[in-house]
């Protein structure tokens, strides 16, 4: 299965929040494949710096990486376009999470998420499929 994470699911694995054990699961099922836009991964990155900074919170992207999961950085003219239209039109999407449902969208998948403030609207509106972890 191929899935696109948004940063809640990635820090809710670095947490171990809830949800973080299925994120965790899907991870390490190697028929799975794991995708984060860079956009999002930096989101997880700068909660990690506030948190521990610098030096750790590579240490644990690269850690990320290692264990799956898939960073893309796509961000051709129609790619950004896409995310910025959807910011345009659902102003209160985050723009980082308009990337990940713009890629989710481009490859076909579902985005997984424990972020139902940003995303039990995104699904009603079926801008993308969704699977909360939590």
């Amino acid at each position: 299965m191929i899935l696109v994470l948004d940063s809640c699911a990635l820090i809710a694995l670095l947490r171990r929040e809830p949800g973080g054990e299925l994120v965790d699961s899907i991870l390490s099922d190697k028929d799975n494949t794991c995708i984060v836009h860079a956009v999002n991964l930096c989101e997880v990155y700068y909660d990690l710096m506030r948190a521990a900074g610098e030096s750790r919170a590579k240490e644990v992207i690269n850690r990320l990486v290692m264990a799956g999961v898939f960073v893309r950085e796509d961000m051709d003219t129609d790619f950004w376009q896409d995310a910025g239209n959807m910011k345009a039109v659902h102003p209160r999407v985050s723009l980082a999470d308009c990337f990940c449902i713009t890629l989710a969208n481009r490859l076909g998948v579902e985005v997984w998420t424990g972020d139902h403030h940003e995303f039990e609207s995104v699904a009603q509106k079926k801008l993308c499929k969704v699977k909360f972890i939590r």
